[in-house]
């Protein structure tokens, strides 16, 4: 019975890997990004951005080994598409001001709430985890950055 069940486990698995997903489109070359269009962002907050937050939310996601095998490609799509669909740095510039300031309220928000990154996302990527002081320079921007949107 085990035996049976197992391969009975087995077969669907590997059928499971021909009905995955598409992963969201990667596009290395974002003229509206966010990064590219604002200089003057510190450099210790590009970095927190692109290994923190760039994967999920932006175009430029970095798929790992496992993001391919089913049923776990069904979790990262839809992951990816849902935080794009919240914010994607790729296409800041097509963003007014108060859209800008709300996902800038909306990022120290889920800085303080230790939302983001997602804990299943940190736990794959040790690096994206945030130190306190990582997170404190990342709301003071924030803050500072819309401030400057509108002086």
């Amino acid at each position: 019975m085990i035996k049976k069940l197992t391969i009975l486990l087995l077969i669907g698995f590997l059928i499971l890997q021909f009905f995955g997903p598409e992963l969201p489109e990667v596009i290395n070359k974002n003229p509206k990004d966010l990064i590219t269009n604002n200089p003057d962002i510190p450099e210790d907050i590009k970095t927190i951005l692109q290994v923190s937050c760039y994967d999920c939310h932006s175009n430029e996601t970095t798929y790992p080994w496992y993001s391919n095998i089913a049923p776990v490609s069904f979790l990262v799509a839809r992951d990816i598409n849902h935080a794009r669909d919240d914010l994607n740095f790729s296409n800041w510039e097509d963003m007014n001001k108060l859209d800008k300031a709300s996902a800038l309220d909306e990022i120290t928000d889920v800085i303080i709430d230790d939302e983001m990154p997602m804990a299943i996302y940190t736990a794959m990527h040790r690096g994206a985890s945030l130190s306190d002081q990582q997170k404190e320079l990342l709301v003071s921007w924030t803050e500072e950055f819309s401030d400057q949107m509108f002086d």
